[in-house]
């Protein structure tokens, strides 16, 4: 392999839960998952010359992962909204992990974000702060503070189980 290359394999090894992180946030399918992170990989390689050391490596990576699963998503969508309603289930082979039903729920609300604040939700769970995520997804930063805390507004009105 070439310098730029290795270089590239090993910032992707040190950085490979972004990747898993974002292509989890847009796909449930575990077949889709991978497509949508197999599409990150490649876009991340193609615009690799592009980065600029100057940055962290991760913030750049983040912001070309949430483009391209963005996009992905969007096709999808389209691709699924013409498809016969039962076909997924009918093609599910494994049982999908149990989840809690805590977890379940977040995963509906999740769903019901829009790709922004769906990207921003991920950034800021991932303890990112509110510039770092400003930057990744070019808004600003009382931006980014005014949308977390209406994310976590609406998240507070959702009827939650009676246990909580």
């Amino acid at each position: 392999m070439t310098d730029v290359a290795d270089r590239f394999v090993a910032l992707m090894e040190e950085h490979r839960r972004i990747l898993y992180k974002v292509a989890g946030m847009y796909c449930r399918d575990a077949e889709e998952r991978r497509d949508l992170a197999q599409e990150i990989i490649v876009q991340l390689w193609r615009s690799f010359d592009r980065y600029d050391d100057r940055y962290r490596f991760s913030t750049w990576m983040y912001r070309v992962a949430m483009n391209v699963a963005i996009s992905f998503h969007r096709s999808e969508s389209r691709r699924t909204r013409d498809a016969v309603p039962f076909a997924d289930a009918m093609l599910e082979i494994a049982a999908p992990e149990p989840e809690s039903d805590d977890i379940r729920q977040l995963r509906r609300f999740i769903d019901e974000l829009d790709d922004l604040n769906k990207a921003l939700l991920l950034l800021y769970l991932d303890g990112n702060d509110h510039d770092t995520i400003a930057e990744i997804l070019g808004i600003t930063r009382t931006n980014v503070s005014t949308k977390i805390g209406r994310i976590k507004q609406h998240l507070r009105s959702k009827p939650w189980s009676s246990t909580t």
